[in-house]
């Protein structure tokens, strides 16, 4: 009997994923809980073993193809004589469709191609009233022949104030093409789900909040010279090594309190502060960036929260993250030093009001009681979001973080 190869749960809110790759092909065997299909969906990639051992028998849904949670992905069958080979691509292609929206059913609104199509269908009258009024034809109950939508419903909708069309963000402008001698050297690449939510989110947060950004600067000295001073013994009691981003994840923390409003969100027309501190820390990967979360860094030592901080990148490199890992975060940092960023203005992780960014630290010339001596200094970009955050929140919020790295004293001492 052939065991079902399901899309599992996926987590808060995440309804679908995209077919990454298939680490099998039809016929081949397979181990119980052996990795035998990668999904990427909108926030982690992750890895689907095996339910049990056997032949992979069948492949139902391909590569790069969209599937709700609980949808059919292959069979696996008892031993070589159950392998057969993966149906061609044209005649699973209904039966895909329907298998995913039966395990996963979904209600949402018709797509601008879909609505278009409806207005077509329904005759030109019916879709130059669309057009002009965003009533969307495909949710009106038609009265004429076949259920098909006529000019009068659309005027009756439109008098009533009816369903409209679903908005959406204008189309980006179409690509002009290349050059024939440019265009045989170009290669496209379909963008991956954490890909294009990475972009959407992004541009979400610059649409929707009044994002600005203020710097200061902060002389590395102290925090550089307490490294030097204990990372051998640091790493030899603790395990870890000693980081730049313990010390300025104990300082956003100190900020965090003394300029709330940071660390709070707009909901409507209320503010939500938050008494609890989840830290989100920027990772670069090879699929892109994402924001693991060390939960309740308030409550954590400067050597817990390096060594969760090493733990969620370590996790984020090899694609081990899970959805829990990534939600619930109140502030970010990203370090975009790194990889030799002098000076940035990072973009809000939206719903949060601040995001604090990191920079190579150089060695500049400063004056320090009236002589000019080179220190190691290092640029602080906060961008916040000016609806909930005043300037002077911003500032203080700098200067405090500023304080407490040119004084690691401050974050022993809590002041």
């Amino acid at each position: 009997m052939a065991t079902e190869i399901r899309v599992p749960t996926l987590g808060e809110s995440v309804t679908e994923a995209t077919i990454g790759k298939w680490f099998k092909k039809a016929g081949d065997a397979v181990a119980a809980d052996e990795p035998i299909v990668e999904l990427e969906t909108d926030k982690v990639t992750i890895e689907v073993p095996a339910p049990a051992a056997g032949v992979l028998s069948e492949i139902i849904a391909a590569d790069g193809e969209t599937v709700g949670v609980g949808a059919l992905l292959g069979s696996i069958g008892e031993g070589a004589g159950a392998a057969k080979a993966a149906p061609a691509p044209a005649k699973a292609e209904a039966p895909k469709a329907n298998v995913a929206t039966a395990d996963a059913p979904r209600v949402d609104a018709p797509k601008p191609e879909a609505a278009k199509a409806a207005a077509g269908a329904n005759g030109p009258a019916v879709a130059k009233l669309a057009a002009e009024s965003g009533i969307n034809p495909a949710l009106l109950a038609g009265s004429g022949k076949d259920a098909r939508v006529t000019k009068g419903d659309m005027l009756a909708a439109i008098a009533t104030g009816g369903p409209a069309a679903t908005p959406t963000p204008a189309p980006a402008a179409a690509r002009a093409p290349s050059a024939p001698d440019d265009a045989s050297r170009e290669e496209r690449v379909k963008m991956t789900k954490l890909r294009q939510t990475i972009a959407r989110r992004l541009k979400d947060a610059q649409n929707s909040a009044a994002m600005l950004t203020t710097f200061n600067d902060v002389d590395m000295s102290a925090v550089m010279g307490l490294r030097a001073q204990y990372k051998d013994v640091f790493e030899k009691k603790h395990g870890v090594k000693l980081g730049f981003m313990g010390f300025f994840t104990k300082a956003v923390i100190q900020a965090l309190k003394d300029v709330p409003e940071v660390n709070a969100e707009i909901d409507g027309t209320d503010l939500v502060y938050k008494n609890y501190y989840h830290v989100g820390i920027a990772v670069g990967t090879d699929k892109g960036l994402v924001v693991p979360v060390v939960r309740d860094a308030d409550r954590m030592s400067i050597a817990e929260i390096e060594k969760t901080i090493s733990g969620l990148g370590r996790k984020a490199r090899d694609g081990k993250l899970g959805i829990e890992d990534m939600q619930g975060g109140t502030f970010t940092i990203t370090n975009g030093g790194i990889y030799g960023s002098l000076m940035s203005t990072p973009i809000l992780n939206a719903p949060q009001s601040g995001i604090l960014g990191m920079h190579r630290i150089e060695e500049r010339p400063v004056v320090v009681k009236g002589q000019i001596v080179a220190r190691p200094m290092m640029y602080l970009a906060l961008s916040y979001d000016h609806r909930i955050v005043d300037g002077k929140g911003a500032v203080t919020f700098l200067v405090r973080v500023k304080e407490a790295l040119e004084d690691p004293t401050r974050l022993v001492l809590d002041l």
